[in-house]
Order: C-alpha cells, then structure tokens, then sequence
C-alpha cells in the first residue's frame, strides 16, 4: 500500500443504495432505536454509558436476548453518542435527549453515510482493542493496566488492521483478486506476515500468521454487524486444542472452515474513504466521466484494461460521438514521454465510439501522430476509399504502438510475441526504424534487443537503437 499509483479503481454501488445498506446495519439501526427512545428518564453514568439498571430495558427494546444482550445494548447505547444521534443534556445529572443529528438518517445519502462512517470509526477503534477479560484480570492483580505486559500497542495494532483491511481492499478492486469473491482467512493474514520475497515460509513466520488469523477472527466479528464486511469464522473445532496444529486444508469446504472474508459494497465505499483520507489516491470509475478528453486518456493510463474500458463507456455515454471522436483525438496529440499510452488509450475509447465519429478521423488523416491510428480505425470500421499509409507512418505507429505497450504493461509476454512478429514480417526492419523521427525509437529499440529471443535480431535491434541514439544527439 506504499505506492498510491498501484491502486485500480473501485467500482462503488450509488450512493442511494449504499445508504439503505447502511442503514439496515444492525450497528447504525441499533444506535437509531436507542435515540429514539432515549427521554428525561433515560439515565447515564459519569463516561455517557447507558447505567446498568437501564441495560435491560435497551436490550428488550433491540429484541436482544440471551448473555451478551446486555452487551449489545451497551454497544449500541455507545455508538448512539458517539455519532451524534443521542445527546447527554447534563452531565452531572446523567440525562439526555435525542440528539440534532438524527436528522441525518432522514437526510441525504451522504448525510447517512457520514454518520456510518462515523460508527465504522468506533467500531474499527473497539476492533483493535484485546480481550476485555485480560485488561479486567490484570486490574485486579495489581491495580494498574500495564498495556505493554498485555502485549498490546494500540498504535501498531490499528496499524495491523488498516494493512489487512488495505490488503482486502487491493483484493477485491484488482482485476486479477476474487472480486465479489470471498478471500480465506490464511491468505489474507499472510499477506501481511510472509515477505513478498519469501519463498517457503518458515515454522516461526507461519506460527505468525496462525497467530494474527486468530486476531482477526476476533476482530472480524465485531466488523461484521457494521456491515463492512461478510465474515464466515474460523471453525470452532480447530480451535478446539490449542496444542494440536490444524491439518492444512486439502479442498475448497476445507478451506472455508478456516475462515473466509469478503468486503460489502458499502465496506468498499468506506475503505476508499479512508484510503483517500490517509492520503491515497484511491480512484473510482466514474470519476473522469464529467471531465475532459484529457483528463480521461491520463487518467485511465495505469488503469487495468477492464477498468480503463467502463471508465471509457461512461464517458462516451455523456457526449455525443462525433464530437467524442474530435475531442479524444485532440488529447491524444503530443511528443511527451506519455503521449504513446495517451493514443493507445485514444485508440480503445475510438474503438467503442460507432460510424458517427469517421469524419473527425478523416480530418486526420494527413496528421503524423494520429493518420496511423486513423487509417486502422476507418478500415476496421469498413470504410471507403481510406488512402493506404505512407511508410514513414507505418513505422512512427509501430514505434509508437511498442512505447504504449511498455509503458502500459512494461515486459510482458504479449510485447514479446509483438516484437517477434515485427521482426519477422519485415526483414529490414532495423535499418528503416532507427530514422523514425518518434521520441521513444532508441527507447523501443533497445527494450525489441532485450526482448526479442534470437540473439542475432536482438544484436541488430541493439546496434540500431545506437544509431537512433545518435541521431537524436544523446
């Protein structure tokens, strides 16, 4: 999470419905109940928690039954303060009112969601706290809690949840995670433990991760009921002895017994929240669709394909296509180190744009930087009478084509088979391309030398990115 430009874009739900999820959290409809019933006779104690007298009351009130109703009712009670939706009218006397911001469960969408961010913020604060009954057992040994005899830093263990929860985000907005897909338990607290440069791990990293799998099954119950996440917890019989090391897990229903996690739609909202409050640059589709040309063919530069593709659609759905057409080709121009990934992208959005934009690539046509990418679309697009390219443009594209590839997807295996296949079709392809007058042909030439696999052609494409070195005067 070091590197805030490796974060794809979410694909968050209307806000509309996001705040209905909210709302029907058993957190935030809990807090809400207790608000509206809290009056001159509800009573609270010196830290504004509901007196215990009171407790059952809430509780029957919530329809909670059984040991932990209490408790419940308490937390419940907490978050009501907390949020703003009860207000403690005295303090010496202990009484209360309903508070101004109840309003807001009425309010708009984003009313809503501030307030359940809001109760998200107590509850990821309660979540990073240890077991009660420990703090409980130390104070009536010695009187005093030592935080650091319970093994317990505040600090770094919110920091352990924030990379967990980064982690679950970066899974569930990458093109290549489990998407809507719930992630095991084990694999998300290793991916946290085990260094990515670990090969296979050893005993005492995975004691760790066994460890932290704990911590997050109980810190995962308590996230749940705010709706952040769908939790399936760690089956109980594995727990059942402690000495006895859990047998690995040999199936997919095996592997469910060892915990499984998904982020909600409203989880991903507030996630993307917090990223952009911490500092992120945490994107969202549909954050370019009001702007310009411009601003969609940069910004959707380092977005995964999928991705780059419904950010494009969107914005396409705003305009109409000719216009669209002459405005996407505008953007595209320009000889700086971004301009080839600029046109790549200009290509694919063109690619989703109908007949109405051939005008706006007609125009073009004579154009260096965009005649290329225009002739391809108006012969894919079956047009007529479209004058075959001059072979100095056939090569500016192909320079130009390669740079968008390494920029976009860098070594891959796809570039690879791409210089292959130029090197083959054409014989004489070095000693043309070095004169290519393109900002990235050294560039290019060099990276065809490193990739290409026969030694011969990656010596020639090697000697003619020198010249083009030269030529170019660096």
């Amino acid at each position: 999470m070091s590197d805030s430009s490796t974060l794809p874009p979410a694909r968050l739900r209307p806000e509309a419905e996001l705040a209905r999820d909210a709302l029907s959290t058993p957190v935030l409809s809990r807090a809400a109940r207790l608000a509206r019933w809290a009056g001159p006779d509800t009573r609270v104690d010196a830290g504004g928690g509901l007196v215990e007298e009171q407790l059952p009351a809430a509780a029957e009130l919530l329809g909670l039954t059984g040991d932990d109703a209490a408790a419940y009712a308490s937390e419940a009670w907490r978050i009501a303060v907390d949020t703003g939706l009860v207000e403690i009218t005295d303090e010496e006397q202990g009484t209360v009112a309903t508070g101004e911001d109840i309003a807001l469960l009425t309010g708009s969408p984003q009313d809503v969601l501030g307030v359940w961010l809001t109760a998200l913020e107590t509850v990821l604060a309660d979540a990073s706290v240890p077991d009660l009954d420990d703090i409980v057992d130390a104070m009536a040994e010695g009187g005093e809690v030592d935080l650091s005899s319970l093994g317990w830093d505040p600090e770094s263990e919110a920091e352990f949840l924030d990379g967990v929860l980064g982690n679950l985000y970066l899974l569930t907005v990458g093109e290549d995670g489990p998407g809507d897909t719930a992630v095991p338990l084990p694999a998300l607290a290793a991916s946290v433990i085990v260094p990515s440069d670990m090969g296979e791990p050893t005993n005492d990293v995975l004691e760790q991760v066994s460890d932290a799998m704990m911590r997050l099954d109980d810190q995962f119950r308590l996230l749940e009921p705010i709706g952040l996440i769908t939790y399936q917890p760690v089956d109980e019989a594995l727990m059942a002895d402690a000495d006895e090391e859990p047998a690995a897990p040999v199936d997919e229903t095996d592997v469910a017994r060892y915990g499984m996690v998904r982020l909600t739609p409203l989880g991903l909202y507030a996630l993307r929240t917090r990223l952009q409050e911490a500092g992120f640059e945490a994107p969202a589709v549909g954050d370019l669709a009001d702007k310009g040309a411009d601003a969609l063919l940069d910004g959707t530069a380092s977005f995964p394909p999928v991705s780059a593709h419904a950010e494009t659609e969107l914005w396409l759905t705003r305009r109409e296509p000719l216009a669209a057409a002459r405005e996407l080709l505008a953007a595209a121009r320009g000889t700086d180190a971004g301009a080839p990934l600029r046109r790549l992208r200009c290509q694919q959005a063109l690619s989703l744009v109908g007949a109405g934009a051939e005008p706006a690539l007609r125009e073009v046509l004579d154009d260096a930087e965009l005649g290329g990418l225009a002739r391809v679309w108006l012969t894919e697009h079956g047009a007529r009478d479209v004058p075959a390219p001059p072979q100095e443009m056939v090569f500016w594209l192909t320079i130009d084509t390669v740079a968008a590839q390494l920029a976009a997807e860098g070594n891959s295996e796809e570039l690879r088979a791409l210089v292959e296949g130029l090197a083959m079709q054409h014989s004489g392809f070095f000693d043309t391309a070095w004169r290519v007058g393109h900002p990235a042909t050294a560039d290019v030439l060099e990276a065809m030398g490193r990739l290409h696999p026969d030694k011969k052609v990656a010596k020639e494409a090697r000697k003619a990115a020198f010249k083009a070195r030269s030529q170019q005067g660096g």
